[in-house]
């Protein structure tokens, strides 16, 4: 065991790891520790602290679920856009579940739309699940309110898969934008232009949402 997973052990909370692997069927739960996410963002400043913490970047495939979220909260960290996309690109095919997926996007992506744009393109035309769903969400957390185009939810519709992961994040992608971006995207349910499951999820989720009104609610409710 390296030091680092040690440090790591030292903050396992089994009851957590428990519950949490609840969450997520698809890892063994033998990989998860149990640690809960702000006490790993303490470790994570700490760690970047210290000389080693760019060299762990390197050091894929890592064997906890825990290094791999740590993983990612050191790549939000990186203030350079050129190394944090690198970074970020190494990482991406060996994440194995939506948790770690679903980290923050880096801070940098903010100040750098139009780079991270050229990179969405290539994610979203992944082999690999967790790179495509990735992709989704950086059209849905950066592009959804002043630099919304319309053919950003095209290209999200465009995305066909039989991975529940991907389809899951379509709909909540497409959720958020019926909030968001109403009169662009809610032609995307009139006209049923998602795959069916897709569909169906969307307004379950939109219906859902309090961002929507009462009014929207009940005329997405007809689409099902």
């Amino acid at each position: 065991m390296t030091e680092l997973q040690q440090r790591l052990f030292e903050l396992q909370d089994l009851k957590y790891r428990d519950f949490h692997s609840r969450l997520m069927p698809g890892v063994d739960k033998d990989k998860i520790i149990g640690i809960r996410t702000p006490v790993l963002k303490k470790v994570a400043k700490e760690y970047m602290k210290e000389p080693g913490w760019a060299q762990f970047l390197k050091e894929l495939p890592h064997k906890y679920y825990e290094e791999d979220n740590l993983h990612m909260i050191l790549i939000g960290s990186i203030r350079d856009y050129d190394t944090c996309m690198a970074e970020l690109k190494n990482m991406l095919p060996y994440i194995d579940n939506w948790a770690t997926c679903d980290f923050p996007t880096p801070r940098i992506f903010e100040d750098h739309k139009e780079d991270v744009l050229k990179e969405i393109d290539s994610f979203l035309a992944s082999n690999h699940t967790y790179t495509v769903r990735y992709g989704i969400g950086l059209l849905m957390r950066l592009f959804l309110d002043d630099d919304f185009r319309p053919e950003y939810p095209e290209k999200v519709a465009a995305v066909h898969s039989d991975e529940y992961y991907i389809n899951m994040m379509i709909a909540w992608y497409f959720a958020t934008a019926l909030a968001k971006q109403w009169e662009a995207v809610v032609p995307y349910i009139e006209e049923h232009r998602l795959d069916d499951w897709v569909h169906r999820k969307t307004i379950q989720k939109a219906v859902e949402s309090y961002r929507i009104t009462d009014e929207q609610k009940a005329y997405l409710k007809t689409f099902r």
